[in-house]
């Protein structure tokens, strides 16, 4: 079955939800969403928006925490048009029904994270991106232009033979049938790829699907070496995959040894605000040296009432596994949480391939350099789907799209798969081994010993793919794997420290390593047949 509409979003997050709101002015939308639309990385963030809103704050503060954190990779006229434009968006997400908690005077609170120099997180409580789901949602879901395609998995994009991205194949996972859907231009607004390592602050959605489509159709991935780790996610057998906000520490939090001895002074002069990559490489490094399991986040310097109201939805959760943050310490771990890098993109969401844009976690624009300072993902998401938008706005008036076919679906000869246990084996094999070798700290050792392993998964997988009819297991499988290769080569080619990236090797940060790491399918792929 075909599926016709201008525009294709694929993803449902903050990016995807606001750029379907505003493309509906246009014409029609169609979101596609692997799971329900509410599932996306949008709806764990916890901390908050930044933004400049208060009196005693600038741009230009907000430009130069960004800069700094980026650790000389930003790019810096993308930051301003962050910065500048991110007030506009917050005043657009409260008009679309976005409620963040109240401060004094009737203006929203303003919180404070690792690496800002001001108070200018919005939030609401600690469910800030949950309350933005809900709403965006809520207003796309009123608009007769929009139509949500939940539980459907796009596989691959679809180009027309003069180059452009038509759509996307998708399948429905229940039932695995596969529809073409076809738009005049496509948005990929899938997010992140967290599930690449075993410890991980992301849903399991997170599966890097629209960054394995776009180099596969050959777009471009830039900095895909830099993936911050956050260094506090609860450490519990019976919690998956719980984030403890950055906001803690940005509200007094300190962390300790299990001994109780507090140890970030000796590492950075900010200590708890030190910004993530340092904190979680303190961790790691601590951990390493004690052979504990996890570190212990200490809150207990604020009162009851003060830890319910400013993060009931933290102190809920710890409270059903029998941790009082009123009094207990709680256990904690680094765990991956956010790709820097991405499908690389012009100011506008652009791609290099003609009708196809990249927005949110899914892209590298440039904003977050080698490191992403705290609640600058949620801004970006609003900000650059702004921008895809009004650049869309502008193409309409132009030259319509000619008329477009798709090729069906060919199965080929594929068969049912037999042995899913063999799926599930690779998706072990390929997380742990990102975790061991590819993780917080690195060394050239360790990525040669990756690349040789992945690329002996990657052909495993492919001919899987070839020879047995999809399942959505399959599908995320050879994502994962295609954006795992990618991390690596991109971490083998820097020949430094530098921001998330850090190799025992090469432990200084140098000025002939100050650019860009860009790879393209081509060089992958020579490098896995070496």
């Amino acid at each position: 079955m075909v599926h016709s509409s201008d525009f294709l979003v694929l993803g449902s997050g903050i990016s995807g939800l606001l750029a379907a709101y505003k493309l509906a002015s246009l014409g029609t939308v169609h979101v596609v969403t692997k799971r329900e639309a509410s599932e996306a990385n949008t709806r764990y963030a916890q901390g908050g928006i930044a933004a400049v809103t208060a009196a005693g704050d600038s741009f230009d503060q907000h430009l130069a925490d960004t800069m700094n954190a980026g650790a000389g990779l930003c790019r810096e006229p993308i930051v301003r048009i962050a910065v500048e434009e991110g007030p506009a968006r917050i005043r657009e997400l409260q008009e679309l029904g976005v409620r963040f908690s109240p401060g004094s005077g009737g203006s929203p609170d303003l919180g404070l994270e690792a690496g800002h120099s001001q108070r200018r997180i919005l939030h609401a409580g600690d469910i800030t991106g949950e309350e933005i789901e809900r709403a965006l949602l809520a207003a796309c879901r009123r608009h007769s232009n929009i139509r949500f395609f939940e539980k459907h998995l796009a596989i691959n994009l679809i180009r027309a033979p003069a180059g452009s991205i038509r759509g996307a194949y998708v399948m429905e996972r229940d039932g695995g049938a596969i529809h073409a859907f076809i738009a005049t231009s496509t948005l990929l607004a899938s997010g992140g790829a967290g599930k690449v390592y075993i410890y991980t602050s992301n849903p399991d959605t997170a599966t890097g699907d629209g960054m394995a489509m776009a180099f596969r159709a050959g777009a471009p991935l830039s900095n895909m070496e830099f993936v911050q780790f956050h260094p506090t996610c609860l450490f519990h057998p019976k919690a998956k995959s719980f984030l403890l906000s950055e906001a803690l520490r940005g509200e007094g939090g300190r962390l300790l040894l299990k001994s109780g001895r507090a140890f970030m002074k000796s590492y950075n002069a900010a200590a708890e605000l030190a910004p993530r990559d340092i904190v979680a490489r303190a961790i790691d490094s601590e951990l390493k040296k004690s052979g504990d399991e996890h570190v212990l986040l200490d809150m207990t310097n604020k009162s009851r009432d003060f830890l319910k109201g400013r993060f009931p939805n933290i102190y809920d959760k710890l409270l059903g596994l029998g941790i009082d943050m009123a009094v207990d310490p709680i256990p904690v771990v680094p765990a991956a949480h956010f790709f820097c890098g991405g499908v690389r993109t012009d100011e506008w969401g652009r791609t290099e391939l003609p009708g196809l844009f990249a927005i949110g976690e899914v892209a590298d624009t440039g904003l977050h350099g080698a490191n992403r300072l705290a609640s600058n993902s949620l801004l970006e998401g609003c900000v650059f789907a702004h921008r895809a938008y009004l650049k869309l706005k502008e193409e309409r008036r132009g030259p319509s799209a000619p008329a477009f076919e798709p090729p069906a679906w060919n199965p080929g000869k594929a068969v049912p798969l037999d042995e899913a246990v063999v799926i599930s084996q690779n998706w072990d094999e390929i997380r742990r081994l990102m975790w061991n070798y590819v993780g917080i700290v690195r060394s050239n050792r360790r990525l040669e010993r990756a690349l040789r392993r992945m690329s002996l998964l990657n052909a495993e997988i492919e001919q899987y793919y070839w020879d047995f009819i999809l399942t959505p297991d399959l599908v995320e499988l050879r994502n994962l794997a295609e954006v795992a290769t990618a991390v690596i080569l991109s971490a083998m080619a820097r020949k430094e420290s530098r921001g998330l990236h850090y190799n025992l090797d090469y432990p200084s940060a140098l000025e002939t390593e100050r650019h860009d790491t860009v790879l393209r399918k081509s060089q992958a792929l020579k490098a896995l047949l070496v």
